[in-house]
């Protein structure tokens, strides 16, 4: 029971290093030290990886890592997406969708939680998370003079994004349609 809710894991250590590292890496892009900042959010992505491993093989699975693991993994790949509206590389709107799909899964978790019940991530939603990392971090390179086809590659990486946020929210609520049959 104490590890439930014990913060101070090694895996919500790093977790919560992967938050701090969101305004680093989001200074780097904008002063346009794009290799710095890229290299700064394949260490964040990785530690998202790296936690999760960490937190089953010792044991130090708890209810702060389930909640903080995805919030961080949010923070990281939206302050990405919002810097890559600005740039023109992915539509505003797109970006409205995978807020949609945060905002409509933490809301159902909420839900779930006064229920007693927490729902974990999904696979659907570790795929969606790692294409959307991926991804970002292909735009990130794709922002450089030298890559071909820019515009192109956006529109491959920010569909993938589109197609696998969309898929995973609709998992995640037809999997826990449940929760709402017990809301009163």
């Amino acid at each position: 029971l104490a590890r439930r809710h014990n913060m101070n894991t090694t895996a919500n250590k790093i977790t919560v290093l992967r938050i701090i590292l969101v305004p680093v890496f989001m200074v780097l892009l904008y002063l346009e030290h794009s290799y710095w900042a890229l290299a700064i959010y394949i260490i964040a992505c990785i530690s998202d990886f790296v936690d999760g491993k960490i937190a089953r093989k010792y044991n130090q699975v708890t209810d702060f890592g389930k909640f903080m693991d995805p919030l961080a993994d949010k923070m990281l790949v939206l302050a990405a997406m919002c810097y890559f509206v600005e740039t023109g590389l992915i539509p505003g709107w797109v970006v409205a969708v995978v807020l949609l799909r945060e905002f409509g899964v933490s809301g159902l978790r909420l839900l779930a939680v006064e229920q007693g019940i927490v729902i974990a991530a999904a696979w659907s939603g570790k795929i969606k998370t790692g294409v959307t990392m991926v991804a970002l971090g292909i735009l990130m390179l794709a922002d450089q003079p030298w890559f071909p086809a820019p515009d192109l590659i956006a529109v491959i990486c920010w569909l993938l994004i589109l197609v696998t946020t969309l898929y995973s929210g609709i998992e995640y609520f037809a999997k826990n349609i449940g929760v709402f049959k017990r809301c009163p």
